[in-house]
């Protein structure tokens, strides 16, 4: 036993020495206040859930601690995570605290603004909707438009449920039909006003067109 506590013993004096000079550095260092921002993550969330409106992307921390550790991170904060694992349809309050943090040793949470996060819950719901033309007023003086075709004429979406229901159509991006004579294909993107419904794959659509003297 004696052997094993000698063994290395400058080593260990050394690192001894080294731990009680930077203790003394940190606790010799002024306590100070500051105020971060930091951004929210959300983890865990059950598969068939969706967050169905905007959630909160970033909060307000009141900290305290040395000052500088507090410097240190307050130039690469780290993220409020809330585990949404046990998460059902409806709503649910979760407290931004220290156990949603991962602070640095020394530093404490003092408050958070807000302290606590309300989110509602919706199953995931999906559909397929018509997809509506939208043509750019650009055609030549006395030309016309004598037809087109969307292909794919409907595309499918997804999100919360309630806002996947109230969705009717997508629409494309304006169609220019400038320089256009006769028969064209043109590619274009479809488009859905709701931010939190999404397309199912591509939503890119293929426009032929056919443009004629009046």
């Amino acid at each position: 036993m004696r052997q094993s506590l000698l063994k290395n013993w400058g080593w260990k004096l050394l690192s001894l020495g080294v731990a009680a000079a930077i203790w003394a550095m940190v606790s010799n260092e002024p306590e100070l206040g500051a105020f971060v921002t930091v951004p929210v993550q959300y983890a865990r969330l059950p598969e068939p859930l969706e967050i169905s409106a905007h959630p909160p992307e970033a909060v307000s921390l009141e900290l305290r601690g040395p000052s500088g550790t507090l410097g240190e991170f307050s130039k690469s904060p780290a993220a409020v995570v809330l585990d949404l694992s046990g998460a059902r349809p409806g709503e649910r309050t979760f407290l931004v605290g220290p156990a949603s943090l991962s602070l640095p040793r020394g530093v404490r949470l003092v408050r958070a603004i807000p302290g606590q996060l309300r989110l509602e819950f919706e199953p995931r719901a999906s559909k397929t909707v018509p997809v509506r033309a939208r043509f750019s007023r650009s055609l030549a003086p006395g030309d016309e438009l004598a037809s087109y075709d969307l292909r794919p004429g409907a595309l499918s979406i997804t999100g919360p449920r309630s806002r996947v229901e109230q969705v009717e159509e997508a629409e494309t991006d304006p169609i220019d039909l400038s320089g256009v004579t006769g028969r064209a294909e043109l590619r274009v993107n479809a488009y859905v006003g709701d931010p939190q419904v999404r397309f199912v794959g591509d939503s890119r659509v293929r426009a032929t067109v056919v443009v004629r003297k009046k």
